[in-house]
């Protein structure tokens, strides 16, 4: 049985890696979209908008929500869906370092 070795590594690497995981499906990403585009929370219209069925959308969702991208509150029956400005903002500060980190300005063309 293989071991799980994702506590051998850095919160920062950990939590980067989970956002990279949230972002890394085209669905996720249109949903994003989808949200960041509309002038107020979306509720019920997400599943109208993509080619995918209402289960797989409430899977998107509940990915990008378990990231911290996306909040969701409960009107009646249904889930109303935004964007979470502080999960944004942590993607955002933390994709910069990451990538600024990845710039070596010492390093030649080795391949």
């Amino acid at each position: 049985m293989a071991l799980n070795k994702k506590s051998e590594f850095e919160d920062r690497q950990q939590k980067l890696a989970e956002l990279f995981k949230a972002l890394g499906h085209p669905a996720r990403v249109a949903i994003l979209e989808l949200l960041n585009n509309s002038q107020s929370c979306m509720c019920g219209d997400i599943t109208e908008q993509l080619p995918l069925a209402q289960s797989t959308v409430s899977q998107h969702l509940k990915a990008l929500k378990q990231a911290g991208l996306i909040k969701g509150e409960i009107d009646g029956v249904r889930t109303c869906y935004c964007i979470d400005e502080s999960g944004l903002e942590l993607i955002q500060g933390m994709m910069s370092d990451f990538l600024t980190n990845l710039q070596h300005p010492n390093l030649t063309s080795c391949c």
